[in-house]
Parts: structure tokens; sequence; C-alpha cells
């Protein structure tokens, strides 16, 4: 009876990653969502009243293999450090950044990121590559980690902002899929070999995140 039923759980996990594998591949209008089975625990911070940078420098520092970021606005030193320190230590950390949100004369950590020769990428498709997302260890179905949540890698958002950080462990399905998506990302990204190679910036016609005038 025990065998039969761990049979039919693993059976119905495996249903369930398969399902959100097709509707993960599937174009705008043929897959409203993506499910996977709720596993594993969840740590939750909110700012101001906790503190989710040092909840996500401390997630960083637990990683063993490799580390996969999607920043929108990234300027915090200290997660900037984290992801150096962590590339120093022998693991492979990629970086996809907004190319609007991280131009040098801004204060984004882009240049420090590539001068300590972490790979950046930057994405030009979209109108705004919002995403704040950063898969930990995606190849370890032991200790691979998921964080997202509002919460932008930035000084304000740790002390002036309402913000939200969610680290999902536990669950190998979630943190596939989410690295099948920062692939996608990664694919259709340019790769920054200098400074120089920044795209140019979009006209201020081209918009940027702006629903007004627009139908309902």
């Amino acid at each position: 009876m025990r065998k039969a039923l761990h049979r039919l759980v693993a059976a119905g996990l495996l249903a369930g990653v398969v399902a959100a594998a097709a509707a993960a591949e599937a174009g705008p209008g043929q897959a409203p969502t993506v499910q996977v089975p709720a596993r594993g625990s969840v740590e939750i911070a909110f700012s101001p009243w906790n503190d989710p940078e040092a909840a996500l420098i401390s997630a960083i520092g637990e990683a063993r293999e490799s580390i996969l970021v999607q920043a929108y606005v990234f300027t915090s030193k200290p997660i900037a450090r984290a992801l150096i320190a962590a590339h120093q230590r022998g693991l492979r950390v990629e970086v996809l950044l907004d190319a609007e949100m991280n131009r040098p004369s801004s204060l984004s950590v882009l240049p420090q990121l590539m001068e300590a020769g972490i790979p950046v990428a930057v994405e030009t498709r979209y109108n705004i590559a919002h995403n704040k997302v950063i898969i930990l260890d995606p190849a370890s179905a032991s200790h691979g980690a998921v964080v997202t949540g509002s919460y932008n890698f930035t000084r304000s958002a740790r002390v002036a902002n309402a913000e939200n950080l969610l680290i999902l462990r536990g669950n190998p399905a979630l943190v596939r899929i989410y690295t099948d998506n920062w692939q996608r990302h990664r694919a259709e990204a340019q790769r920054l070999r200098s400074l120089d190679d920044l795209p140019p910036r979009r006209g201020k016609t081209d918009g940027r995140e702006s629903d007004r005038g627009t139908p309902g």
C-alpha cells in the first residue's frame, strides 16, 4: 500500500512537471499560467520592516554552483559585492539587466560587475525587462532556490519603499521553470563585451511603462 502511494505521488509530481514545462513553452494566448506542485519552504521579507537585502545576500552566500540574475534596476553595492564574491570563489554568475535602467551615467552597478569579469547581457526586446529574480544553483535538486518578488536590487527598495521578497527553496520543478524562462530571456539579450556595446537609448516617443490613453 505504501509503495503504491509513493508511486502515485511520484506520478502526480511528474505529471505536474511535464504540464508546467509544456505551458512554459506555449506562446501568448496558449497557456494563461504555469503550474507546479507546491513543495519546499518559503522565506519572506517585507521592507521597510524586515531586511530583504540581508536575506538575499545570505542566500547568495549559501549558493554552491551557480547564480542567474534578472534585474530591472540594480544599484545595490552590497548585493553586487555578494555576487562578485561568489564569482571569485568559483561559482558561475550571470546577470541580465534592463538596458535602459542600467546606464553607466546612472548609479547602476553594471560597470563593477563587468570589471569583476561577470558576464552581463542587456534586454532590449521588451518595453521594460521588469523581472527581479535570482536563481540559485539551478542544476541542484537538493539546494536550488528561486528569489523573486517586487524587490528591486536598490537601496531605496530596502530603506524607503514598500516591497516584498520571497526565497523559495526545495522545489526543483519551480527552479527549472524559472531557469528555462531565464534561458529564454538570455537567448534574446545582448551580451556586453564592454560598456561601448550598450545599445542607443530609446527615444521619448518609445515609451516605458504607461497605459495612459490606452482603452482598457
